[in-house]
């Protein structure tokens, strides 16, 4: 097994998501991501913890979509909630062999399904705003992410490992530095009251008064690398034009372009996968408000890739999410949806705090 695998697997049980003796652990990933899920296994099993692992087949969602009927894509098995409310720790490994297996699903039925999950997802947002519940979510490199980021596979896992930082001699001293670098740039957005982004096709302004700010540095993603707040819900006024394809639920969305008044998406365009866009637009009232904004910090990271846990995070870009906040930012928005969409800052792109240039061309002003 690769080296890199297991000290991923250290990371994410003894910094990211630490496990404790007696907590109950669920692991889950699909088939192509054994040889992680095995190292987590291990590993929780040497910290004590009491693990479970759920690993899935290939196909089945593609399946639920093109057979299920309404009733069907809206089940939530009973154990599934009860084991939601009493996990400690969960691990999520994404590893899809076919990215693109989703591509023509019915759009009306991946509203369904979306819309099913939200009892079992209302369970998980509660208990970790609680603090009740731990999780960290990563990726096992595949074939199928590497045709995605035009890389061979060997480049791929070279560039997720890089990302992850556990190609260093000490991973966790590592992530420790992240957190106190963007500890600086929390101390110095603490306190703001507007931010506007201005770009190619781009020119939004939002308020985060009263916000938090929060650093982002391994806890939760690996790889990591932002810092992010909760937009004041009807604030936002302007333009987006998203520099990259908008990749949800096994779809890709090309050319998205936003028009926000008093934070409400008033008009949404796409190139490509206009009615999917639309159709998760209109999943439910807080779908068209934002619910996260975040500067991005991971240098490693300069390549799009396809795949939003590594592209949320390149370093110069920023990123908005349509739909919930995450309450420790002292974002209100509730929705099914979170949908994660980035704007490319590093070629004559600016962010003003207050009126102030804080980053231009990708690069912090402020020496972050």
């Amino acid at each position: 097994m690769d080296q890199r695998i297991e000290k991923l697997a250290e990371l994410l049980v003894g910094y990211s998501n630490p496990v404790k003796a007696g907590d109950q652990v669920v692991i889950g990933g699909p088939v192509a991501s054994t040889d992680l899920l095995s190292a987590i296994y291990e590993k929780t099993l040497v910290a004590g913890g009491l693990p479970s692992c759920e690993i899935e087949p290939p196909g089945f969602q593609e399946l639920l979509l093109k057979k299920g009927r309404k009733k069907q894509l809206g089940y939530v098995p009973a154990w599934k909630k009860q084991q939601a409310e009493e996990v400690d720790c969960l691990f999520r490994v994404l590893g899809e062999t076919n990215t693109r297996s989703l591509s023509g699903a019915d759009p009306k039925k991946q509203q369904q399904r979306v819309l099913g999950q939200k009892p079992l997802r209302e369970i998980f947002n509660r208990r970790m705003n609680e603090g009740s519940l731990r999780w960290a979510l990563t990726l096992f490199p595949t074939e199928a992410y590497a045709q995605d980021s035009e890389m061979s596979l060997s480049d791929f896992q070279d560039f997720v490992y890089s990302a992850c930082m556990v190609d260093r001699k000490d991973p966790i001293a590592a992530w420790k530095r992240v957190r106190g670098n963007q500890e600086k740039m929390v101390k110095f957005l603490t306190g703001t009251k507007k931010v506007r982004i201005v770009a190619e096709g781009t020119d939004i302004m939002f308020g985060v008064r009263d916000r938090t700010w929060i650093n982002c540095c391994g806890t939760h993603n690996m790889p990591d690398g932002e810092v992010f707040t909760g937009p004041e819900e009807e604030s936002a006024n302007g333009k987006i034009l998203f520099s990259f394809p908008a990749c949800y639920n096994g779809r890709e969305v090309e050319g998205v372009q936003l028009t926000f008044k008093e934070g409400h998406v008033v008009k949404a365009q796409a190139s490509k996968n206009q009615e999917f866009l639309e159709s998760m637009l209109d999943l439910d009232s807080g779908s068209r408000y934002l619910g996260e904004f975040s500067f991005a910090t991971n240098r490693a990271i300069q390549r799009f890739t396809k795949n939003i846990l590594f592209d949320e995070k390149i370093g110069g870009t920023v990123h908005f999410a349509l739909g919930s906040s995450y309450a420790e930012s002292g974002g209100t928005n509730e929705s099914v949806l979170h949908w994660d969409m980035i704007c490319d800052l590093r070629e004559g792109g600016k962010a003003y705090v207050d009126g102030k240039l804080f980053l231009k061309d990708g690069e912090f002003v402020q020496g972050f």
